[in-house]
């Protein structure tokens, strides 16, 4: 077994721990009424996307979203979350950095021996959670728990999804699809984005993501015999339809949209799998992004 299958497969457990630790941290996470920014890099800008619109309607407060590298330095925010697994993303360092002693900030992250502990006002540590592999599967939807039971808005339900998620086979043809579209609304087009950046990843393949409404403005066209449209949470009226009118393969998002994640992970490693490719060694890619700034 890789070390991608085995943290995916660990994660029901540690959504468990996640949804504890909640309120273990409250006080380092952002309280009622504070205007927030939620910032990541790659898998944790999607985490954020998620967080964000889950905060929003959830009524906690005034909640934006940036990847590190394009945080606006003109806004004010009471509290900038960062999400960092290794705690050594440079774009996320150097943010942190910039924000010190003017706005209050909190880092998620998974390794308590890394700059961004110095660098936060606050952190918090999901070393539980913490990985092997290059992609990312446990962290992110472990970050997004605590963050999503911090807002009331986890139950025993996820986890038991999460399981079923991990117990059942995948649909039928799935994995020898040539190109996959994942749809998301509100809160699930971040998770929309990351199963899209999973299967990209691990598995090299062609995939999309877009808000559900926004996919008929378009992208339907590329969906035909032999690709897959997987929605993750509710659909709109009629879009199943349309889809299957297509030819395309419908794959209705019948579980928790964060269980939902786990089986398109559970595809990544699949289709990586069937084209002879190791998922722990994805093309071109590191644990953790570090640039190296040259001088003028």
């Amino acid at each position: 077994m890789t070390h991608v299958e085995d943290e995916l497969n660990s994660q029901p457990e540690c959504w468990t721990l996640a949804a504890e630790q909640a309120a273990v941290h409250a006080a380092a996470l952002p309280a009622a009424g504070e205007r927030v920014a939620i910032v990541g890099c790659g898998t944790s800008f999607f985490m954020a996307q998620a967080v964000a619109a889950l905060r929003e309607r959830s009524g906690q407060g005034e909640t934006d979203v940036f990847a590190a590298s394009e945080f606006p330095d003109a806004r004010s925010y009471d509290r900038v979350v960062a999400l960092t697994r290794s705690g050594t993303t440079t774009e996320v360092l150097e943010l942190l950095g910039n924000l010190k002693g003017r706005t209050r900030t909190t880092a998620i992250t998974a390794d308590p021996h890394t700059p961004v502990v110095d660098s936060a006002d606050e952190v918090v540590v999901l070393g539980f959670a913490d990985e092997q592999s290059v992609v990312q599967t446990r962290f992110a939807t472990t970050a997004l728990t605590l963050l999503r039971a911090h807002l009331g808005l986890h139950t025993d339900a996820v986890v038991s999804d999460a399981r079923t998620a991990l117990g059942e086979p995948l649909p039928q043809g799935l994995v020898g699809c040539r190109q996959f579209t994942f749809l998301g609304r509100g809160w699930t087009v971040g998770l929309a984005n990351e199963a899209g950046l999973k299967l990209r990843e691990a598995a090299l393949a062609w995939t999309e993501a877009y808000p559900a409404m926004e996919y008929r403005h378009g992208p339907i066209s590329v969906t035909t015999h032999g690709t897959a449209t997987w929605m993750l949470g509710q659909a709109p009226e009629g879009l199943a339809e349309q889809v299957r009118a297509t030819g395309g393969l419908w794959v209705a998002g019948e579980l928790d949209p964060l269980a939902e994640l786990v089986r398109a992970q559970r595809l990544a490693v699949a289709v990586a799998t069937a084209c002879g490719l190791n998922p722990d060694r994805p093309r071109h890619l590191t644990r953790s992004v570090i640039l190296t700034r040259m001088s003028g």
